[in-house]
This record gives structure tokens, sequence and C-alpha cells, in this order.
């Protein structure tokens, strides 16, 4: 391998103020090449929670500031190794810090490739964030391409690798992905900050200080077992009461219908858009490049969503108008294996209302695995969070935290029918709602058959 101890540092090193980290401390140049590159800017007007700041309003932080947490973190677990566990000799498995600007720019670029109101898009779309990341990286037309490629011809095919985990050292792939990784650590602790709660904070520095490289990757000292144990519970939390929050789901649920219609729109020989949609005409069509890519975000949708609202379509014309203005779905939560038959009836209702289910209703599903175990065989397996003891054996997790061992392997999450909040709500003319027996009947029908109205 390559040695890049060479490369060049700055005259005097850069840092970035952070409310989490304090400083974000940079000393190599290419590192700030990087965060200057235009692909990397583009970060900064791409929300990290998408539609959750419509529910906890601070969580208006991006990509971009997440971006450069997940390197601090990489670069100070680095830091830490190179002082207290230097490789000897190769095949030690102890660090080697040849390593070092590889995982650098591997955990500063990992998100380079999320687009416009990330998932929700990728859903309407048929993108992939990590795709399109390594594309980027690997294209050479990007800024960050030719950066990279000024350490070495391959410099950018190794950043790729780390990023597609096919990169041959597991310590570097485990630092930028694996169960407990710096890009997780980072978004859980910045994401409860800006959402105003607790559920998401743990204790990252003596997580840091328990972190060590062994050969088959990374592990940690038993002493720091419920600071590890605290992490995944945190983890836990966050999914359960801010990701997977049914008000932002409600706006998600509102914005994927908005893009679907215009789509729809778009690909309708009959219909056609009164303002020109030029940057989402390759989408629609399935046929964009990566400079079409890039030239989307967060602000650039607004921007389509407020013409949008001027629009003949009454449907899109709507939709545009609730996603703006924050008029999020309501929904009822569900058992699919229970209520199935319940479910379509409600949407028969819906669309006895004069609604189109294909836009106005919804099921959506959001479930998470908090945490699990090696299982040799699965197709995708998770690898496991392992513990040095004092003996030099190893022992996984979920057999040293009783905590993690109820979470293990344990799917947790919901199903919710999402509908226009105004069916429940009503609309008032003289106290009378518009919707009348409908309405009653689809109210009663929640009550009665015992699906649980939120």
């Amino acid at each position: 391998m390559k040695s890049f101890h060479n490369v060049e540092l700055l005259a005097k090193e850069k840092v970035f103020r952070d409310p989490v980290h304090g400083y974000i401390h940079v000393q190599h140049r290419i590192i700030m090449e990087l965060i200057d590159s235009r692909e990397f800017q583009r970060l900064r007007r791409i929300k990290q929670l998408g539609t959750s700041s419509f529910t906890f309003h601070g969580a208006e932080h991006s990509r971009f500031n997440h971006s450069l947490g997940v390197y601090e973190i990489a670069r100070r677990i680095c830091d830490k190794f190179v002082r207290n566990y230097p490789s000897q000799e190769k095949g030690d498995g102890l660090w080697d810090d040849d390593e070092r600007l590889v995982t650098l720019c591997a955990a500063l670029l990992h998100d380079l490739g999320h687009g416009p109101f990330s998932h929700t898009f990728e859903k309407i779309f048929n993108t992939d964030h990590e795709v399109v990341t390594i594309a980027i990286i690997l294209s050479e037309e990007t800024e960050v391409n030719q950066i990279l490629r000024s350490i070495s011809t391959d410099f950018p095919e190794q950043v790729a690798s780390v990023i597609s985990k096919t990169y041959p050292n597991p310590q570097v792939v485990q630092m930028i992905s694996s169960q407990i990784d710096a890009d997780r650590m980072d978004y859980l602790l910045r994401d409860a900050y800006y959402s105003g709660v607790t559920y998401g904070t743990f204790d990252l520095t003596r997580i840091l200080r328990v972190i060590r490289p062994y050969t088959n990757g990374l592990i940690f000292d038993i002493s720091g077992m419920h600071a590890v144990e605290d992490y995944v519970v945190s983890r836990y939390q966050m999914y359960m009461q801010v990701y997977f929050h049914p008000v932002s789901r409600g706006m998600e649920v509102v914005l994927y219908h908005l893009m679907k219609r215009a789509k729809d729109i778009y690909l309708d020989e009959d219909q056609e858009f009164i303002y020109a949609t030029s940057f989402l005409e390759p989408f629609f069509k399935q046929n964009w490049t990566l400079a079409d890519y890039l030239r989307l975000d967060d602000g650039v949708l607004t921007t389509y969503f407020s013409h949008w609202i001027d629009e003949v379509d009454p449907t899109l014309s709507d939709l545009a108008s609730r996603f703006l203005n924050r008029k999020p779905f309501k929904s009822v939560r569900f058992d699919n294996t229970r209520d199935a038959e319940r479910v379509k009836e409600l949407q028969s209702l819906i669309q006895r209302m004069g609604y189109n289910p294909d836009y106005y209703t919804s099921t959506n599903n959001s479930f998470d695995l908090p945490y699990d175990l090696y299982r040799p065989g699965q197709i995708s397996s998770r690898t496991q969070i392992e513990f040095i003891q004092k003996n030099g054996q190893m022992i996984e997790l979920s057999e040293a935290s009783a905590i993690v061992s109820s979470l293990t392997g344990q799917v947790r999450g919901d199903q919710r029918l999402y509908f226009p909040r105004e069916i429940t709500h009503g609309f008032s003319a003289g106290g009378v709602n518009l919707f009348d027996n409908l309405a009653e009947e689809f109210r009663s029908y929640i009550e009665n058959e015992a699906i649980i109205s939120e």
C-alpha cells in the first residue's frame, strides 16, 4: 500500500465551530479542498432530516454539517489508534496510519450522493444515494474526483471502495459503516441536538476511549460496555420517537404523492405544466445524468412546489399547498395481519368522499432493527459489536448486556394508513362538517374496529 505520510498539510490547522463536537479540525490540504468542492458545498442545501423539520422545527441542519461531524469522529479515532495501537509489523491487527487519509476522505464524502428530500426522492425516481456517491467520487467530471486524483490515480477507487464496503481493511470499513460507526454516532448526537430531544445522547467520549483495532475490524474494551449499551438504546429511542414520528411521515406521504402526481402529469400526453420543469424532466423520463442529479437540492424542489400551487391540475395544486403550508396527512396505526380488510374499507370510504386514493391514501411502514448479531448463512449479515475481556477472550454485546439482548433481532416500528386530516377533523361551515355522514362513518369505523387512531 502506498504511504500517505507525506501528503501536504495546511500551513495552519483550520477549524470549524460545531455545536456537537466543539471544533472540527482540518490539517490536510486535500480535506480542505474537498470541503470547498462544489459537490460537497451542495450538501449545505440538503436537509439532514428531510420532512422531520415540520415536526421538530429546530431540525434544519444539513448533510454538510453531518458530513463534517463524521469526518471529525473518524479523525479522533485515527488519532487515538496511532497513539495507543500503532502497527509494529504487517498483519499484527493494529493500526497502520497509512490508512488515515482514505479513512478521512471516505468519512467526509460518505453522504455526497444524497438527493433533495433524500429517501422520498429515491422512492419516486429509483435512485440510490450510495450508488450516486460512488459515481461522484469516480467521475472524472467532478471536482471531488480531480482532487482525489491529485493523491494518486487510483485513490478515488480506494475511497469509493470504503463506501461500497469492499476496501480490504475491515478497520477502515467498520469505522465508516457498521452497527457502531462514525456516521451513526454523529447523526444520533446531531439529530438529537437540533431536534431538541435527549433520546439520542450517549457518552461519545467514553466510546472513543474504549474503541480499538484488531485483525477483523473494530472491538471495544469490556470496561466500556455500558457506554456502548447506552448508544444502542439511544439509537432505538431516536428511531421510535424522532425518525418514525407519525407527523413527519405524514408530511413525507404528502411529498411522495406530490412528486408522484407531477411525474404522472408529465408522462400523460393529454396534460402539460404551465411552468417549465426542466430540472426534473430527466428524472420523469428516467434518463438523468450525474450532472442533472447535482443540479437538484431542497431549494430547487421547493421552488417547483411554489409554481405547482398555481398549476391547472387540482390534485397537484392541492398537494403542493399542503406540503408548503404544513398540512400533513393524519394516520391510524394498524396490524396488517389483522386489519388488511378494514384498511381496504377505509380506503373505499375515502374514495367515496371524492378523494383519489392514488394520491390521498397511503399505507406507510417504518421498521428498524436496533441491533443484531452475526448469523452465518444470512444473505445480508451485520458486523456484530464485540468486546475484549481482561482474560483476552471476546464477548458479543447481547451476551454482555441484558438490555441489548432484549432488542437483538427484534424489528421495531409500525404500519399506518394515511389520509387527509380534514376527514376526521372536518372543515367547519356554521358548525357543520362538510363530509357529514361519511366522515362520521369513517370515525366510527376506526373506533369500533379497534384500529388505533393517533
